[in-house]
């Protein structure tokens, strides 16, 4: 017999995983799949919690188009539409959200994620604050697609209660109020962080935690 591929191991377990979901998704499901003993998946992954990082990887590879600032793109524009990005690659597989929540890639940085955080820090953020902003949204998209998705599964009635306006608006423009307002929040942290360094840089800088005396018209 062949010699397993990792490759053939992460395509199955993502069929699996659309038939399944989540929790029907186990090792030996996935050994039957391919013909072989629990023993062989083993060789590529050390455990299930590897291979469900591989899948998350997977997931974002063909389905996630805009990880990557485009040229002249601004900060503002790419956020929205990475996060639009993300979401779409996180609900194109049944539990997308719950198979990626929780991973964290490991080794280096990606290009990707580098080209993010730089594309932040030329926009005025500083290193920290890019890496705070983009898990924020990070966690703010699967958490959005993992509501999405088990209202979905669970086959949950619209509310005609208080819910009723956002039952009716429905999971994408919730989805983009909350997008949109979590950008509105950095473009004002990055405006007053320029802003206390101008300041700063002027001989006088606030005082920690207070906005600047404004002047009056004259």
């Amino acid at each position: 017999m062949a010699k397993l591929q990792r490759e053939n191991v992460i395509r199955a377990a993502l069929a699996l995983l659309d038939e399944v979901g989540a929790e029907g998704l186990t090792t030996r499901k996935l050994a039957e799949r391919l013909h072989v003993q629990q023993p062989a998946l083993y060789w590529h992954f050390k455990n299930k919690r590897e291979l469900l990082d591989a899948l998350a990887e997977a997931m974002l590879a063909e389905n996630h188009l805009h990880s990557l600032p485009r040229a002249g793109e601004d900060w503002r524009s790419f956020l929205a539409a990475n996060a639009r990005s993300f979401r779409r690659a996180l609900l194109a597989r049944r539990d997308g959200a719950r198979i990626h929540a929780g991973t964290r890639p490991g080794g280096e940085p990606s290009a990707a994620a580098r080209a993010q955080v730089r594309l932040l820090c030329e926009a005025g953020f500083t290193s920290r604050d890019a890496v705070l902003a983009l898990a924020a949204i990070s966690h703010y998209t699967v958490g959005a697609a993992l509501e999405q998705q088990m209202a979905e599964e669970a086959g949950r009635p619209a509310d005609g209660g208080l819910l009723r306006d956002y039952d009716q608006a429905g999971p994408d423009a919730a989805f983009e109020f909350g997008i949109e307002t979590l950008i509105a929040g950095l473009e004002r942290r990055v405006s007053r962080a320029a802003a206390d360094s101008r300041s700063a840089s002027s001989g006088s800088a606030p005082t920690a935690g207070r906005s600047p005396p404004r002047t009056r018209p004259r």
